[in-house]
């Protein structure tokens, strides 16, 4: 026990410095804040780690707890704080328009709602060019499946096995991973179709993904073709001639999936996809929710890195850095179909989300933290799959810029997911040490890296060498 805590303290003292001093914490002792979260916060709203964490602050790429004790921040508040916790841009933007004005709704016009929705729609191409804002992310997919279904006249949305799209009713049919499935009617007209998951899938090779480290396992595709990727076609294909009807409403997919642990597809995937729900008069949706706003480090957005144009787009978690807000951006075609009757949205588009959003915007802009992504998340990448060289239990790395998922298993010959106990120790020694990582994938077994975009290659080395220490000392514990 002493020598695990020697070397947490030892490892935390080369935590990067940050001259950031937190205020100090004055709202409830932590039992109390345990109590009233067990009395009267709903159940289903679990928490991490054994001893949950109470934060009281953040700032950039750190969080500070009750205690003043300063962690690493290498999840984001689930992949949403984009440029940082409390960005000082983002902050006084807000902090103005707090004391201007904070609701409207949209039956009026206010200045930051068309200045919003120019600027978000500049950074789309041709004829992404009409926003409907909202409030999340699943309101964004739900509203996104109404306007397939309203434009094509259409019923049928194909989604991947393996995907997030949502927790509400309508898109909890889009959402494929068992966890999140109640036993009750939802998604009616929803099919999924195979996951072209390359690493886990039954195909897949050396050079099938985007991505500065591929799988390990071997192919001997000749330049241009790729095998893999012509058997998954066939299953979206097989899918498409005998699960839903001549005509689809549509196809959604994340351009990488996020709660699935950053499953990437075979380059030229979604490219044939998108092409065959186009001839079944499908629209094609991407689910920007995660992979948007200069994540992937090459593009701005996810779909790109895919070479393709969606007929949606959904927005939502770093549009806001953590303030509540969301977006569908589509054509002028589409979106008239939704004027054909009422549709309204109280809080979407508010004075106050919008200035943030704009906020939000100049900072990655100003900060260059698109190029930020691509170059500290493809050296965390390379530095990251030394790991996987030299631990058994690293089955795959995988990820675009600051995109990143670990799945762990038991041995790189099976791929059996290594189980969640195990994959918990190791994520609780990595908190313990100083840096906060997600978990996901179907079986949990894959951890989830996606820090805020403004991190630096210092934090690399510092998570790196957390997360190295955390998995010698699984091995030392299984041993």
């Amino acid at each position: 026990k002493w020598q695990k805590w020697k070397s947490s303290v030892s490892i935390q003292e080369k935590m990067p410095p940050c001259d950031f001093v937190p205020e100090k914490y004055n709202s409830y002792p932590y039992e109390r804040m345990q109590k009233i979260r067990e009395e009267n916060i709903s159940p289903s709203l679990q928490m991490y780690y054994k001893k949950p964490l109470l934060l009281h602050q953040g700032h950039m790429q750190w969080l500070f707890d009750y205690k003043g004790q300063r962690y690493l921040d290498f999840f984001a508040g689930i992949v949403t704080v984009g440029v940082g916790h409390c960005h000082p841009k983002v902050t006084m933007a807000t902090q103005k328009q707090l004391a201007r004005l904070w609701h409207t709704t949209n039956i009026y016009m206010h200045p930051s709602i068309q200045e919003y929705a120019e600027k978000l729609t500049s950074l789309l191409p041709d004829p992404l060019k009409v926003v409907y804002l909202t409030n999340s992310g699943s309101e964004a997919n739900d509203l996104a499946m109404f306007m397939a279904r309203l434009y094509t006249r259409n019923f049928d949305i194909i989604s991947f096995r393996g995907s997030y799209h949502g927790g509400s009713p309508y898109t909890l049919g889009l959402t494929s991973i068992g966890l999140y499935k109640h036993g009750v009617a939802n998604g009616f007209g929803c099919s999924t179709t195979m996951l072209p998951d390359v690493f886990r899938g039954p195909w897949g090779g050396s050079h099938c993904r985007d991505s500065p480290v591929q799988t390990v396992r071997k192919c001997s595709c000749s330049e241009g073709a790729c095998y893999a990727n012509d058997q998954y076609i066939e299953q979206f294909k097989d899918t498409l001639n005998t699960t839903v009807p001549k005509k689809i409403a549509g196809f959604i997919a994340e351009p990488i999936q996020g709660v699935n642990g950053a499953v990437q597809y075979p380059r030229s995937f979604l490219k044939e996809a998108y092409r065959l729900v186009r001839e079944r008069g499908g629209v094609c949706i991407s689910d920007e929710v995660q992979t948007g706003f200069g994540r992937t480090g090459s593009h701005f957005w996810g779909f790109q890195t895919h070479d393709v144009v969606p007929d949606i787009v959904t927005l939502a978690k770093a549009i806001g850095n953590g303030f509540p807000m969301a977006a569908v951006v589509t054509t002028k075609e589409i979106s008239s179909s939704l004027a054909q009757n009422l549709h309204f949205n109280t809080f979407g588009g508010n004075p106050l989300a919008c200035v943030v959003g704009a906020a939000v915007l100049d900072a990655i802009e100003e900060d260059g933290l698109q190029k930020n992504s691509e170059d500290v998340g493809t050296y965390l990448l390379l530095e990251l799959a030394k790991l996987r060289d030299k631990f058994e239990i690293v089955g795959d790395v995988r990820g675009k810029g600051l995109m990143i998922g670990v799945e762990m298993v038991t041995d790189k010959d099976s791929h059996h997911p290594l189980p969640a106990e195990e994959i918990s120790q190791i994520w609780e020694d990595c908190k313990d040490m100083g840096v906060l990582i997600g978990k996901g994938g179907l079986y949990g077994q894959t951890f989830r890296i996606k820090p805020p975009m403004c991190i630096t290659k210092k934090d690399v080395d510092f998570a790196v060498e957390v997360f190295h220490s955390a998995l010698q000392r699984h091995m030392e514990r299984a041993a």
